[in-house]
């Protein structure tokens, strides 16, 4: 989803030279022979195809992420009503059951990619997902579905990790940034426009045409990367696979304050956030009396955490990233509060559901987009193995807790928001032991 494309984007763009260096790569970049090296740190053009196109590659390839997820939610009631699921809070399984592919496969497809090249783990993991959207479209029953969902998770999960490993072979510096700037704001309209795309095709068609598309788009996206895109990552700069240096990057990354503490607390905000992907469909129908909103409440949603984060690149560099997200951090506690009390008080509308869970997610972009800069403040040395481990606790650890606040459901919004505040809290208690108490302090 949104928040985890965009902690490896930061990380990436902010450490990829100095991981460069640990590498003994100072004075060029891991770019195939007929690359020019880069030396100049704001140069563009050093990649193998032009500028606009390769940044359109990128965003694509990242926004089949949220097109996996988002694109599932208006059909959740088709999906179990076809397949006998009798419980109505076990088709959130369908989420779930992605995140936790997602999330475990953060650990493989770096190392992987680094030792045997980015077209081949990226180019089979496009194709075994595409496999699996098909086999989810002729799925007959929900186990079968669910382990299509599952692998699905699994090889999307490359698009994050090899993806950026792919800009930084072939640009450095500020060119970096701007790319993983320009690509972002491309893949941000993913999440905001894959609920309308999802309900779109069930107007023409049935739920299993939702997983035939996205597994056309996902085809048409590998063929323009096989098509378009040489191997970036020459041999002679292949890693070997080794145990030892892989868990001596995983011992570091988990033994730092910083690291382990931001790491945490940023998991704590992503199970709300995955609690209210997971039970959103539900509570707009249970407010009013179908899902027909659900589409725009959605998009009203993701469009404040969209803009939150372009306010936070404006800001940060002024305000500090501490004083943001703890900010932010209060901010999250206190409205998810007061949309408790209006909840408990059975005073809840379509209307103040979407205003204030708008508000908490500006709040959540706010503060998870600095606690993964943070995170990674003492990591640049081990970039990649650092944010693929960061990004293993985030999103499985997360998924767990959004799983448990969407199940939690009962036809009201109380378990989402008691879920909401009590992660907030843990996570305001994680952030006050990493900072010893001194909150809210310049960075």
């Amino acid at each position: 989803m949104v928040r985890d494309f965009r902690q490896y984007l930061r990380c990436a763009a902010h450490n990829g030279s100095t991981r460069m260096r640990a590498s003994g790569m100072a004075a060029r970049m891991n770019a195939p022979q007929n690359f020019a090296p880069i030396s100049d740190p704001s140069a563009e053009q050093n990649a193998p195809i032009g500028f606009a196109e390769f940044v359109a590659l990128v965003a694509s390839l990242m926004a089949l992420t949220a097109l996996g997820i988002d694109a599932m939610l208006p059909a959740l009631p088709a999906i179990g009503g076809a397949l006998g699921v009798a419980v109505e809070n076990d088709r959130q399984l369908v989420i779930v059951m992605f995140l936790f592919g997602f999330g475990i496969a953060q650990l493989v497809h770096g190392p992987l990619a680094d030792r045997y090249g980015r077209r081949p783990v990226l180019g089979f993991a496009l194709a075994a997902y595409v496999i699996a959207n098909l086999v989810a479209a002729l799925s007959s029953s929900f186990v079968l579905l669910l382990a299509a969902r599952f692998t699905a998770g699994l090889a999307i999960a490359a698009s994050r990790v090899v993806t950026v490993a792919l800009v930084r072979d072939c640009y450095s510096g500020r060119a970096m940034a701007r790319v993983m700037s320009l690509a972002f704001m491309v893949f941000m309209a993913a999440p905001v426009l894959a609920p309308s795309f999802g309900q779109l095709i069930l107007f023409f068609g049935s739920w299993r045409l939702i997983f035939v598309m996205i597994a056309v788009i996902s085809a048409i996206i590998l063929g323009w990367f096989i098509w378009r895109m040489p191997e970036t990552l020459r041999v002679e700069n292949r890693t070997p696979l080794s145990l030892e240096r892989l868990w001596r990057g995983w011992r570091l990354t988990l033994t730092d304050r910083a690291s382990i503490g931001y790491t945490l607390a940023a998991t704590a905000l992503l199970g709300a956030l995955y609690g209210f992907i997971n039970s959103v469909q539900q509570i707009v129908a249970a407010l009013t009396g179908d899902d027909q909103l659900l589409v725009p409440v959605f998009i009203a949603v993701a469009s404040m955490m969209a803009l939150a984060n372009l306010l936070n690149s404006r800001i940060v560099m002024r305000i500090g990233t501490r004083r943001i997200s703890h900010s932010a951090l209060v901010g999250f506690i206190a409205v998810s509060a007061v949309h408790l009390a209006i909840s408990l008080a059975g005073a809840e509308t379509i209307y103040s559901f979407a205003v204030l869970q708008a508000l908490a997610m500006a709040c959540f972009g706010l503060a998870t987009a600095n606690f993964s800069s943070m995170a990674m403040e003492k990591m640049g040395e081990i970039a990649g193995t650092a944010s693929s481990v960061q990004g293993f606790i985030t999103v499985t650890s997360g998924a767990l807790m959004g799983a448990w606040i969407g199940r939690a459901f009962d036809g009201t919004t109380v378990p989402l928001y008691s879920g909401f505040v009590i992660l907030g809290l843990v996570a305001f208690a994680i952030v006050a032991v990493v900072e010893r108490g001194r909150l809210f302090r310049p960075s």
